[in-house]
């Protein structure tokens, strides 16, 4: 039982009652909880040194023995966040639950009512990240675990509600980590109210604690880095509450500390920095010595001079004290010696007289009132006055640096409030106590004053504001205490009384203390000293020595000296103070609200997690700890809410009460039925208030009724079980007997089946045997008559076979016939025909002959010469060629004729010898012979190849079998590199989407400096009234510098003329730039025509032939010209030839020369053509065109024209085909040389004629080169028609081929049939083709009809129309307009219109103005008008819209920065419109899913790849603030809905809260987070969902957006979850489970389930399911270690240390188990991240969507009043 676990003795231990006790009884026994040891009390101590409890312990109970021991608190209230929430408050439960809170889940924090009490770990612990700021700031205190930001966070809360300035007063003794604390507190004020401007003031304040630590802080036996001062840093706010400014007060610095340390304790750190770093050469100067490790220190807000006589300062104090003070003989007097070194460096760092300080520090100077004296000092009296000095100057200069400190802290703003941290002292006592601890303790005598009437204060006030009557509470004042030291006759009024007596001394001053104040309570006189004295502080009892207190508190420096310091160079370094009496913290503290942390040192060997009771009991009384619990404790210190109480306890109420719809009531009606006394509790107007124990007292009733309902709830089970088994019994009785009775009458069946068998056995054995006979004497007959059918059969096929042999050898004789007389007469025909053949060709060729003597043939070969050159030319290469394969053949027929004769003669010679009469008869035989030789040779390699496939065949089955191996491995192979790329694409992806990422980063950073710098030139403009501004053209084109541009501006007026030189080197950049990506982009077009070439092949090779081939004429005419002339020169009789060929010759190049006139004469025709076309579209400019001065004299010169062309025509040169004269013209063009100004044409000329001639250039330049391309293009596309046709036409020839084979095959009967077949099929194919072409035309006409009647339709609604405008009833507006016929998807506007555009389509632009229309309409708009710009080649007119689109988008969404709609809308708009960009830029990668009309419309001029870049960039802005605007909206719902909302009624239960939730630590504006529900958040999530549809955004952009939004409620979720201790239970797993499921169902249902947003819930899911499983044996850990993958090792022993039972059923997780889960997860390389990062982004990826609209069918409502955009 919990009520029967109590504590024991002083050292607090606890132990359980074994028996039980009555009242009266003497002895109560026990049973230590370790059952180890127990140290007796005190008083039995010198007797034993400790006890082993073998037997329970008999503890005497009584007036002169001992009290009854404390009881303990229930299982489920120890390791509370908040003291207060305990049910037993005393001082043992105080410190159970701190260190059960330390050690096992090592919580540093605990709360105990208004106090934060933190431990000092030792131990550096990953609780103070960025990410643990972010997710205390804004949360009320008591729902988030206790801690360091959560005290931080209700002071700013505070502030800014209560609108009253706050202190955090941070305390404790040295060591425990007062001022880490203090430097936390601050950091959360810099992270959440950073400065609004560029002054950075939050890192100033950050950066002063290490100056102040070096020369404040120094080692102490207690701590390394003990701060011997007190500090109060008031951190000041704006209106807004952004931190402006800071302020620092020092008090009570340690200034002996400087001249005298203890043992083991060292001086202030500067000294040592300054003495390591005394080797540098900057220190040299100081003559400083002995270094052992050089550090360098600086001070950031001091200047470098000062720095210099700071180190001067500190390196004089470092030789005052070295200077060694020598006594006389007489001991009256001393002197110092004259060599002295460090004298000697002190006065010159110093810059005072070194004979003067050698005097005063050995004499002093005494006045009276008639004369003054000079007298000696001994040596103690002159070491005293030289330590004084040297205090006195540090002292100084520590003010100093305080000083300049809060100079630099300082601002000129005003400050509304101011938020105080104090770093002071706690309460000190040693083993000598001096002047030093008294101030200390007595300062912390007035803080604890102070903290008491501030409690007191707060309980009043919660009592008043619940109507709860209440007596005044007693509780410890130390008033008495602080009048005995600051009152009137008290110590310190004494001391001064001392101090001011000529000759007094510490004895005196000893001695009147024990006169004066012996009578007081708070003062005692040791029983063995009478230099000391003791007083009795609220914490301890300390005594004080006497020694040193006057000397410290007159802290004299002698006139003298401060004289000599006075006439020092750094003077004003050592006289200015800016110390603060103490007495004025305490008034600053009075007028604030304060908050307290008080920290207590665990161990005194500063090890990691040890705790010691006793130092920590010490510490507790000290910092008022206790005391605050004896306020509590002494009224009500158990608070309840109403609902709280309901949930928690109504299993103790009746059926009747839950009826009742009060609860207020019900709560009454239960409590006064089960607590008897009303005193126990009282109810409030919100809360029930409780006694000490009797919420302990309520949950040993509330166990007990759920103890008796199990006992229940077992019987009945039990009862159940038993009946189960009963029936189990039975059924199994009845089975048996069941197949008992079964295999009886199997038996008796199988008897039966074996006698039926016997009979059938004998059956078919007779059977069998008569059968075999009978087939025997068949089979004999069958074989007889076999044998006879065979023989007669072969008579018969003897016979056949012998007519067979007789008609083949007839065939063949009749054959051979035949053919012989065929031969015979096939040589007479030829012979006849030979001869006549040759008598008409004797008498062509005598015909000719005579022709070509004649004059008239010749001159009608002169006259057709010069059509017939390229027939001649022809023909003389085929006969060229003829002539060279004749030759070859000649010379083979030559030779093979010489053989042929040869063999002829040899056969004549043989034939001559054999008789006539057998020679044919021999040749026959012969010829036979020949013909068998040939069939045996073709049967042999018939069976060779018959071999050859049989082998091959074996080869192949074999080659088959190991492919098949082969095959199986490299099937195996491929699937293990498939698995490998997948992981290395896996890899890939992760470092794109990391490069994606930090690009992204940087964007994001870009926006925001873009934005800090419109801020700042905002700001300029409200702080400079007398600015004006520039041009709309000048102003847009400073704003818009970013941008690339196209083209510079066309008019050059005065404002051109003064262009600022340095915009004018940037645009030099930018040209040159331009020009080397032109070079680039030329290469690359090169080498991609390469690669075409080589891709096309044929085509260009049979191009290339024919361009040889024309060169190769024009040689071969050359030759010929050449040939005719030295002909003609050879022959001088036929002059008539001679004078043809003249004639013939002048002709030709009278032709040549009149082609070249013409061919420039069009050159020049066209290009006027089109400079006429270009005037009359720019008429209204001031610049003619015709003029006498004008350019077309320019343009009519073929030469000069091109030489005046500026430089950048050479981009259009090379796909032009110019004639030679102007090529040359070109090249010699000094304007190609020039690259500076190749951008600006109007540098050439200032009337613009030149610029006027480059326009007309590039027009011409431009038609030829399209009209160059279509002819190329068109000569491609009939090249590869002819090839097409070609190879057509060979697979027709090969058919045809194929068939005329087939049927000459074929018998004559069987051609007919076949050719009368093909013929039928033809005439079917035509047919059908015919019937397809008549359909075909039959759907035109029919479509045509439909049209028509359209038509009609649309000619009589235009006629009613227009009949009807007339009417004054027509009040609605047209919204849409039809399509007109020659609409090409483009809209033209002025370039005065520009403004009114982009105000109507993005400023002016409402999402719902266009929500009837087609999503993302102002996107399309743009594009169209883009589109015109480009079609009419204005490069300034896109680059102005471009620019101006994307300046007002940003305005926008600037102005509308928290809307997410506008933001979603012009997201989805700059996406589709980057699109568009992309679909219409003519890319083939853009280009697959386009239709031939939205090719039609691709960019014709410009490449815009540079501001799809710049939009993708936008786009990536937009996205990550649509994302900012929904995680804010969502940010305060997530908590909430996920962990706080009950979506399972009845699960969660209620426990003790603690005073941390009382009404004046909550908001009073807000309705609490218990306000938003899940149902809450998933409806935000589909407003959001439904927004982004609603705008036409990109399915893939809104499936990112869920994905980010789902990983921050995860973040946030599980970031609470790992800091608060209240929602680690099982219920709230169950609940989190349900509500995940609700959000993965939200997602099916949205068709959202793969776009990963689940995967980033997998944290929170695995969390939810560790706080349901089982948490006891080593395979529970296994599982775990198994189950959450995706959580760290500190996540997953952060979740179990907090695990939280609701009620004594469940058991806590022990310490041994955690440590088992993290011996089993160090094999993880886990990031040591215990919160998630609630800003990471993912990175974005806009996929590329292109549209399925065509622009020509678009409407434009005309409500978006775009009337001046003209369709084109």
């Amino acid at each position: 039982d919990e009520l029967n676990e109590i504590y024991l003795y002083d050292v607090w231990r606890a132990a359980e009652i074994i028996k039980d006790y009555k009242e009266g009884e003497p002895i109560l026994h026990l049973k230590l909880e370790d059952e180890s040891v127990i140290y007796p009390p005190h008083w039995i101590r010198p007797f034993f040194i400790f006890l082993y409890i073998a037997l329970p312990l008999e503890y005497r109970i009584g007036p002169k023995d001992n009290p009854l021991p404390f009881l303990r608190n229930p299982d489920i209230l120890v390791g509370e966040n908040d003291l207060t929430a305990l049910s037993y408050l005393h001082e043992p439960a105080v410190l159970h639950n701190l260190k059960v809170r330390f050690l096992e889940p090592n919580h540093i924090y605990t709360y105990c009512g208004i106090v934060l009490v933190a431990i000092n770990p030792y131990d550096q612990l990953q609780i103070y990240g960025e990410e643990v700021i972010n997710a205390y700031s804004g949360q009320n205190m008591g729902d988030m675990d206790p801690h360091i930001f959560a005290v931080a966070e209700e002071a700013y809360k505070q502030m800014a509600r209560d609108e009253r300035n706050q202190s955090i007063i941070v305390s404790g003794e040295s060591g425990a980590g007062k001022t880490v604390s203090a430097k936390y507190a601050m950091r959360f004020f810099a992270t959440v109210g950073g400065s609004a401007n560029d002054t950075n003031v939050e890192e100033k304040v950050l950066a002063s604690s290490p100056i102040m630590e070096a020369i404040g802080n120094a080692k102490t036996t207690r701590n390394d880095n003990s701060s011997r001062f007190g500090k109060y840093i008031q951190i000041g706010f704006d209106r807004r509450y952004h931190i402006i400014g800071a302020n620092m007060r020092t008090y009570l610095l340690e200034k002996s500390r400087v001249v005298f340390q203890a043992e083991d304790e060292r001086n202030y750190h500067i000294f040592y920095q300054l003495c390591a770093s005394a080797s540098f050469p900057e220190f040299k100067d100081l003559a400083l010595s002995k270094c052992r490790r050089p550090s360098r220190y600086s001070t950031t807000f001091l200047l470098r001079n000062n720095q210099s006589s700071i180190f001067r300062i500190i390196a004089s104090i470092l030789h005052l004290g070295n200077v060694e003070i020598c006594s006389e003989r007489d001991g009256d007097s001393c002197h110092i010696s004259r060599n002295d070194p460090h004298l000697t460096h002190f006065c010159r760092l110093l810059g005072v007289e070194l004979e003067q300080m050698e005097h005063w520090l050995c004499h002093r100077k005494l006045v009276t009132t008639s004369e003054t004296y000079v007298k000696n000092m001994s040596r103690k009296q002159a070491a005293n006055a030289r330590d004084a000095l040297a205090k006195h100057i540090y002292a100084h200069m520590f003010d100093w640096i305080v000083e300049h400190v809060n100079k630099s802290l300082h601002t000129s703003s005003k400050q509304h409030s101011f938020i105080g941290v104090l770093d002071i002292y706690g309460f000190e006592t040693f083993e000598i106590n001096s002047f030093e601890q008294f101030c200390i303790n007595y300062a912390n005598e007035k803080l604890q004053q102070q903290f008491n009437q501030h409690v007191f204060k707060l309980e009043q006030e919660e009592y008043m504001k619940e109507q709860i009557p209440w007596t005044l509470i007693d509780f410890y004042d130390n008033q008495p205490c602080i009048d005995l030291i600051e009152a009137k006759l008290g110590i310190l009024d004494l001391l001064d009384e001392e101090c001011k007596v000529p000759k007094g001394t510490d004895q005196n001053w000893c001695q009147k203390l024990y006169d004066r104040l012996s009578s007081s309570v708070h003062f005692q006189k040791p029983r063995m000293s009478n230099i000391s004295f003791i007083i009795i502080h609220f914490a301890d009892k300390v005594e004080y020595q006497c020694d040193g207190f006057l000397e410290k508190n007159r802290d004299t420096v002698y006139e003298e000296h401060i004289n000599i310091l006075k006439a020092s160079k750094v003077r004003e370094n050592v006289i200015r103070s800016t110390s603060h009496p103490p007495f004025l913290c305490f008034c600053t503290l009075n007028a604030t609200t304060p908050h307290y942390v008080r920290c207590i040192k665990p161990n005194d060997e500063k090890e990691a997690f040890s705790f010691d009771s006793r130092r920590a009991v010490q510490q507790l009384r000290a910092c008022g700890v206790l005391e605050t619990i004896r306020i509590s404790a002494a009224g009500y210190p158990s608070r309840w809410t109403y609902p709280d109480f309901f949930n928690r306890y109504r299993v103790l109420m009746k059926k009747s009460d839950m009826t009742v719809g009060d609860k207020k009531l019900v709560c009454r009606n239960l409590l006064e039925t089960l607590v008897k006394d009303p005193d126990k509790f009282q109810f409030g107007k919100t809360k029930i208030f409780f006694r000490a124990g009797q919420v302990a007292y309520l949950e040993k009733l509330r166990a007990d009724k759920f103890r008796s309902a199990c006992i229940k709830i077992q019987k009945t089970v039990r009862r159940w079980l038993q009946m189960v088994r009963y029936k189990k019994i039975c059924k199994s009785a009845i089975t048996l007997q069941r197949f008992g009775r079964g295999y009886m009458a199997r038996r008796y069946a199988e008897q039966l089946r074996l006698i039926r068998a016997a009979v059938i056995c004998q059956k078919q054995y007779r059977m069998v045997r008569e059968r075999r006979g009978y087939l025997r004497v068949r089979r004999a007959v069958v074989t007889i008559q076999a044998f006879t059918r065979g023989m007669f059969t072969r008579r018969i096929f003897q016979e056949f076979l012998l007519h067979h042999k007789a008609m083949i050898i007839q065939k063949h004789v009749r054959g051979w016939l035949t053919r012989r007389k065929f031969k015979v007469a096939r040589n007479a025909a030829i012979t006849i025909q030979c001869a006549y053949r040759r008598m008409r060709a004797k008498r062509e060729l005598k015909q000719l002959k005579i022709e070509a003597r004649s004059a008239q043939h010749l001159k009608k070969l002169n006259t057709g010469m010069e059509n017939k050159i390229v027939q001649l030319q022809r023909k003389m290469d085929d006969q060229t060629k003829d002539l060279k394969t004749q030759n070859e053949q000649l010379v083979v027929a030559k030779a093979s004729l010489g053989s042929e004769v040869n063999k002829l003669q040899k056969e004549l010679e043989t034939m001559r010898s054999r008789q006539g009469d057998g020679g044919q008869l021999t040749s026959l035989k012969d010829e036979l012979e020949k013909l068998r030789a040939e069939l045996q040779e073709a049967h042999a390699h018939r069976k060779k190849l018959e071999e050859e496939h049989s082998n091959e065949k074996m080869r192949f089955e074999q080659v088959s079998c190991q492919s098949l191996k082969r095959r199986k491995y490299i099937f195996l192979y491929l699937v293990y590199q498939e698995s490998s790329a997948s992981q290395s694409v896996g890899r890939v992806q992760a470092e794109l989407d990391e490069e994606r990422q930090r690009y992204q980063n940087l964007l994001r950073e870009f926006s925001r400096l873009e934005q800090r710098y419109d801020n700042l030139q905002e700001a300029k403009v409200c702080v400079c009234p007398g600015h004006r501004r520039n041009n709309s053209n000048q102003s847009s084109l400073e704003s818009d510098s970013n941008y690339p541009s196209i083209s510079t501006s066309e008019e050059m007026g005065v404002e051109k003329a003064a262009m600022d030189i340095g915009v004018f080197m940037k645009l030099q950049k930018r040209v040159r730039e331009l020009e080397q990506e032109r070079k680039r982009l030329q290469v690359n077009l090169e080498k991609m025509e390469d690669q075409s070439k080589r891709k096309v092949g044929p085509c260009l090779s049979s191009r290339q032939e024919l361009e040889s081939e024309n060169k190769k004429l024009k040689n071969d005419l050359n030759e010929l010209r050449k040939a005719i002339a030295d002909r003609a020169s050879k022959n001088s009789s036929s002059n008539e030839l001679q004078d043809g060929y003249n004639l013939l010759l002048g002709q030709l190049k009278a032709a040549i020369e009149e082609l070249d006139v013409r061919k420039e004469e069009v050159l020049i025709l066209r290009s006027q053509i089109v400079t006429t076309d270009f005037n009359w579209r720019i008429s209204g400019s001031a610049v003619p065109l015709c003029g006498a001065n004008s350019y077309c004299s320019v343009l009519f010169s073929p030469v000069h024209f091109f030489v005046s062309l500026p430089p950048v025509t050479p981009f259009f040169l090379p796909s032009l085909s110019f004639p030679l004269s102007l090529r040359l013209a070109i090249s010699i063009s000094p304007g190609f040389a020039a690259g500076s100004k190749a951008s600006d044409w109007g540098y050439l000329n200032e009337d613009g004629e030149l610029g006027l001639a480059y326009q007309g250039l590039k027009q011409v330049a431009r038609l030829l080169e399209a009209q160059l391309q279509s002819q190329a293009r068109k000569h491609d596309d009939e090249l590869e028609a002819f090839h097409t046709q070609i190879e057509l036409l060979k697979d027709d020839i090969e058919k045809k081929q194929e068939m005329l084979n087939h049927t000459m095959s074929l018998s004559p009967e069987a051609q007919v049939e076949y050719s009368v077949q093909q013929e039928i099929t033809r005439l079917t194919n035509d047919n059908l083709d015919l019937k397809e072409l008549v359909e075909k035309l039959e759907k035109n006409e029919r479509k045509l009809k439909k049209q028509l009647r359209i038509y009609m339709k649309k000619v009589q609604e235009l006629e009613a129309s227009q009949s009807t405008t007339a009417k004054p009833e027509m009040t609605r507006q047209v919204t849409v307009q039809r399509r007109e016929k020659d609409f090409e998807g483009m809209l033209e506007y002025y370039k005065e219109d520009e403004a009114l555009l982009v105000k109507t389509l993005i400023t002016d632009m409402k999402p719902h103005a266009v929500s009837a229309t087609v999503p993302c309409l102002p996107a399309y708009i743009l594009f169209m008008c883009i589109r015109h710009a480009d079609y009419i080649n204005d490069d300034q007119k896109v680059h102005s819209l471009l620019t101006s689109t994307i300046n007002a988008i940003k305005k926008v969404l600037k102005k509308n920065n928290d809307d997410f709609e506008m933001t979603s809308f012009w997201l989805a708009n700059t996406s589709r419109l980057l699109h568009c960009l992309k679909q219409y830029s003519g890319d083939e990668a853009f280009m697959t899913q386009n239709t031939a009309k939205q090719n039609e419309h691709c960019l014709k001029n410009f490449d815009l790849a540079e501001y799809r870049q710049v939009l993708s960039d936008l786009s990536i802005q937009i996205y990550q603030q649509l994302v900012k605007v929904a995680e804010h909206v969502m940010q305060p719902m997530i908590v909430s809905a996920m962990l706080e909302s009950e979506s399972i009624p009845s699960l969660a239960g209620v426990k003790p809260m603690g005073y941390r939730n009382r009404s004046s630590s909550m908001d009073k504006d807000e309705e609490g987070p218990g306000s938003y529900t899940l149902e809450a958040l998933i409806r935000q999530l589909g407003q959001f969902h439904g927004v982004m549809g609603e705008h036409g955004l990109d399915p893939e952009i809104a499936g990112q957006v869920v994905r980010q939004l789902f990983y921050s409620i995860n973040a946030v979720t599980l970031n609470n979850l790992l800091l608060r201790k209240d929602v680690c239970s099982w219920s709230t797993g169950m609940q989190l489970r349900y509500n995940i499921s609700q959000m993965e169902e939200w997602l099916r249902g949205k068709n959202l389930h793969q776009s990963g947003a689940v995967v980033n819930m997998e944290p929170v899911i695995q969390a939810a399911q560790l706080l349901q499983v089982k948490k006891k044996t080593s395979q529970d850990a296994e599982a775990i270690c198994s189950l959450c993958t995706a959580l760290t090792m500190q996540q997953i022993v952060k979740i179990l240390n907090l695990y939280t039972p609701l009620n004594e059923f469940e058991e806590r997780v022990t310490v041994s188990f955690i440590r088992n889960i993290q011996n089993r997860l160090q094999e993880r390389n886990d990031v040591p991240m215990l919160l998630m990062d609630t800003k990471h982004t993912f990175p974005v990826l806009f996929p590329y969507t292109p549209s399925a609209l065509s622009l020509e069918t678009l409407h434009i409502p005309a409500n978006l009043s775009l009337h001046f955009l003209t369709r084109v």
